[in-house]
């Protein structure tokens, strides 16, 4: 089966559930002409409609800061929920408790997950909440005139020609050391490689770290900053060539023998990660943290899929959920009955219930 259908007469092209590419549009732009976070949404409403998800089965989340304006760009259709700055996480975690059916795309930048948001961000990691988590990485706050973020580089320098002398934080690092199972890293102008990740990270059942350099056109795209467009493009340092094949689509890729790997989805799709040099494996974490390393020391940035392992158990299933989602169920099946409450009660009275923990 294909990821399109065939058209009505004279129509657009339709996906897998009869909608086209417009139906996955949002609201116009307001970020700068130019600006990789527009590039982003491009690449989501591609990915998504190539993926054949159902717009009303979609949650849209976002913090504060020019990333987190996004959400209203694509997916008109969907739901979306625009939190304080750096609690997307938590507000993402309740969504996903209340409506497991949901696929939940959270968007954030620099600023809104490694400072203000960097609690928020490692436990939703360490929980395995399932949320496509997409960092929009500039290193620069662009709302507030382009100071240095947490994720600058030592030397990077603001348009004024100020240096950056304070250590960056690596999100993908973070992310594989907190036990995340899926962690990617691309960049905004290379949408060959973005939009299969992002497919990819549609159908990972647990917490999915996509941390996108995007560079900010106002204040950090000038020679200096390690985040512009010509500093990438020049250090970009490719894992792998990548296609992803849906589940509901035929497997037609040529494999050359002893360099592909494919990689198996909960949902029966596959990645395929066509091996350009280094037999670089993405399920082993150790070696992920290795190459991270050492694209660092060279001053390049590693993009691909850095390290994936599906198998970790996400947040839904580890607090025993039942199948059908919450917010389905009539009152009577969520409230406790009063013999229930009573039962609660008396246990503590004696003292024979489970204390819940406290803050210290």
């Amino acid at each position: 089966m294909s990821a399109t259908s065939t058209p009505p007469a004279g129509g657009p092209p339709v996906n897998r559930v009869g909608l086209t590419r417009a139906d996955y549009d949002g609201s116009k732009t307001t970020l700068c002409p130019g600006c990789g976070h527009n590039a982003i949404t491009g690449g989501i409403i591609q990915a998504a409609w190539e993926a054949g998800l159902e717009p009303h089965r979609v949650a849209k989340l976002s913090g504060i800061g020019c990333s987190s304006k996004t959400p209203a760009y694509f997916l008109g259709h969907s739901h979306g929920f625009n939190a304080v700055h750096g609690r997307m996480p938590s507000i993402a975690t309740g969504v996903a408790v209340a409506n497991r059916g949901l696929t939940l795309i959270g968007v954030s930048g620099d600023g809104d997950t490694a400072s203000i948001g960097i609690g928020q961000f490692a436990h939703l990691v360490r929980r395995n909440v399932p949320v496509v988590y997409i960092v929009e990485n500039n290193g620069v706050y662009g709302l507030t005139k382009g100071q240095f973020s947490a994720t600058a580089d030592i030397g990077s320098t603001r348009k004024s020609g100020e240096a950056n002398r304070l250590m960056p934080i690596d999100l993908c690092a973070l992310a594989i050391e907190l036990g995340c199972g899926f962690v990617a890293r691309s960049f905004s102008g290379d949408q060959k490689q973005l939009r299969p990740l992002l497919q990819a990270a549609f159908s990972h059942p647990g917490t999915a770290i996509l941390d996108v350099i995007s560079p900010c056109v106002t204040f950090a795209d000038h020679e200096g900053s390690s985040k512009s467009y010509a500093a990438v493009k020049e250090h970009d340092a490719p894992l792998h060539d990548i296609e992803f094949v849906p589940y509901f689509e035929d497997i037609t890729v040529d494999y050359e023998p002893g360099t592909t790997r494919e990689v198996g989805m909960p949902d029966g799709s596959h990645l395929l990660l066509k091996k350009l040099g280094a037999d670089y494996d993405p399920t082993d974490a150790r070696a992920a943290i290795t190459v991270l390393h050492d694209t660092r020391q060279e001053g390049k940035f590693v993009t691909g899929l850095i390290y994936v392992n599906p198998a970790v158990e996400p947040f839904t299933e580890e607090l025993g959920l039942v199948e059908a989602p919450l917010v389905s169920l009539a009152q009577s099946d969520l409230r406790p009955s009063k013999s229930v409450l009573d039962g609660i009660m008396n246990a503590y009275l004696e003292g024979s219930a489970a204390s819940a923990g406290g803050g210290g």
